[in-house]
Order: C-alpha cells, then structure tokens, then sequence
C-alpha cells in the first residue's frame, strides 16, 4: 500500500483548503486511513481518520476539518475551512488494514507530507 499527500500551500487565516490522499494498493475499502499534522517543535497529532465511512476527528479540530473517502478513486480528502494560524503545519496521511493495530494506535502505510502554511 502507497499513500501519496497532496493539496498543501499557504494560505490566509479564514480560507479553506482540501488536501487528498492517493492510495495504492489492494483493498482500499477496507483501508482505515488516517491524517496526521506536525506543527514545528511539536508531536504529531491524528487530526482526522476514517473507518469505512466513519469518520472521528481530534477536539482540536472537530466543526472545521471534514474527512471524506472516494472509494472509486482510491482517495481520501481532508477538507478544512476556517484555518487558523494553529493549523500551521506539515500534514500526512497514514493507512492502516489491522483493526487491532488501530486500536493500538499504530499505522503501518505512511504518506510523505504536504505543507500548510497560514498566515494573517
């Protein structure tokens, strides 16, 4: 399984912006995938994932970030509205097929990252 990030750019405080990832592999449906950013000096964090067509967001993001999979293209979006200078980071996306390794928190597939940058 490949992931493949894309949709980053700078951007200003209040625009929206949808980042996708391109996923590889056999059996995207059954494919939970995951988006992670990393701001600078700080941990990664799991934004957005989804499950099926079950998605579950972080608290730091929940009524702006929207997680979305295209299962006739192998895609999943993040779309984000209201950005904020926070949002400010490097985000990937991350696949896992285990339900156990999911629960652990792990992720085995690992996209590179695109970078958003907002700015006032």
């Amino acid at each position: 399984v490949q992931l493949q990030a894309s949709g980053g750019g700078s951007v200003l405080v209040g625009d929206s912006l949808r980042l996708s990832c391109a996923v590889s592999g056999p059996d995207f449906s059954s494919l939970v995938v995951g988006w992670f950013r990393q701001a600078p000096g700080k941990d990664p964090e799991l934004v957005a994932r989804i499950v099926g067509n079950v998605p579950t967001y972080a608290d730091s993001v929940k009524g702006r970030f929207a997680i979305s999979r295209d299962n006739a293209r192998n895609m999943v979006h993040l779309q984000i509205h209201s950005l904020e200078l926070e949002d400010t980071a490097v985000y990937r996306c991350a696949g896992e097929s285990s339900p156990l390794r999911v629960l652990n928190k792990e992720w085995t597939y690992w996209g590179q990252g695109t970078q958003v940058t907002v700015s006032s």
